[in-house]
């Protein structure tokens, strides 16, 4: 009987998926929106539009068991070999106070439900009735309250140097349009303004931990548009135990070129206690090469407690001033800052923990 067992156990080990880890020194194409061959790979899009008094984002969120996670002599990934997905749709409501949180994930310690689509090219994205469906030049994104549709102003771009992350914490190649025209429906209202959108891959799915994989990166994010028409993505990552590993800083100008900024510094300011007890940072001073920036949120009760990433999160609107160059900017995008994992009741520990 044993023997049969662990045949049969080489047998289903042989039908894990072949995946791919990050190659820091084979950077990937903006051109490239997916799927990939890889652990973990998500898509996002986010916007604030500051003259209706709104916000959301939406996410989608590929991944595979860990193909290193053992429990005694036996590695769970063979039983669920995936992929599964798991989607986020947020909206915050600043004239009423008020955010909005949904999610859904195709998990079941039964079954995968199986109602995830994910194609390229041209990129599709559906779960469910949650859908981002490309048309063309443009983009539909259909999920609950969100109705909208995603011009983008700007070529894709690779944030150099290529990835968020490192060795330690497991890397993600990084690509984005990031700034795109938005018009249709959000909330009831109707809707014009400016969004952005990620697409992430690679192998940041953790460390082992226990019975479970262990949140492997924490990180905090800025997605900006400053009133001069650049773009910045602002990223800080740390390990589990919270030490900064790594920092990065790219500017996208008006016509869509991209470049690095250099010695960036991002210290936090002011903290906030959310009712859950995690500490976030709300309020941070931004230095750079030719950059200076203060940046505060526009409603501090933010955090979004996820049952499907198992990730308990920070994510709002923000806004900002100070000087680009030597002139004086405006800034208004998006923050999102990762405290760490959640464990829901229940949870059965086999989605793993990531944020974004």
């Amino acid at each position: 009987m044993r023997y049969w067992l662990m045949v049969l156990l080489l047998a289903l080990a042989g039908c894990l998926p072949s995946l791919q880890a990050v190659d820091p020194d084979r950077l990937p194409t903006p051109d490239n929106w997916g799927p990939n061959n890889a652990p973990l790979e998500w898509w996002y899009v986010s916007g604030y539009l500051p003259e209706e008094g709104l916000a959301f984002h939406w996410a989608l969120f590929k991944a595979y068991a860990p193909q290193n996670w053992q429990i005694g002599f036996i590695n769970p990934a063979i039983f669920f070999p995936g992929p599964y997905h798991a989607s986020h749709i947020a909206v915050t409501d600043l004239r009423a106070n008020q955010k909005f949180f949904e999610e859904r994930f195709d998990f079941r310690t039964d079954r995968p439900r199986g109602d995830a689509v994910v194609l390229f090219p041209p990129l599709r994205i559906e779960q469910g009735d949650w859908k981002l469906i490309q048309d063309g030049s443009s983009y539909q994104l259909s999920a609950g309250p969100i109705q909208v549709r995603l011009t983008p102003l700007k070529p894709a771009v690779v944030h150099p140097p290529g990835y968020s992350g490192t060795a330690e914490t497991g890397r993600m190649y990084y690509a984005s349009f990031t700034r795109l025209a938005l018009e249709g429906v959000i909330a009831g209202r109707p809707v014009r303004g400016e969004a952005w959108m990620d697409h992430q891959w690679g192998d940041q799915i953790g460390s082992q931990g226990g019975s479970s994989p262990a949140l492997g990166a924490l990180w905090d994010w800025f997605g900006l548009h400053l009133s001069n028409g650049v773009d910045l993505m602002l990223y800080r990552v740390k390990n589990a135990r919270g030490e900064v590993v790594q920092l990065a800083a790219t500017a996208i100008d008006p016509q869509g070129q991209v470049r690095e900024l250099k010695n960036l510094q991002m210290t936090p300011l002011e903290s906030w206690t959310s009712p859950s007890g995690r500490n976030y940072h709300l309020v941070w001073q931004v230095e750079a090469e030719g950059l200076s920036l203060r940046l505060e949120p526009l409603r501090k009760d933010q955090e979004l407690l996820t049952s499907s990433t198992r990730v308990a999160y920070w994510e709002g609107p923000v806004v900002g001033s100070g000087t680009w160059q030597g002139q004086g900017v405006l800034a208004k995008g998006m923050g999102e800052f990762v405290a760490g994992p959640y464990n829901p009741p229940g949870s059965t520990g086999l989605f793993p923990a990531q944020g974004r």
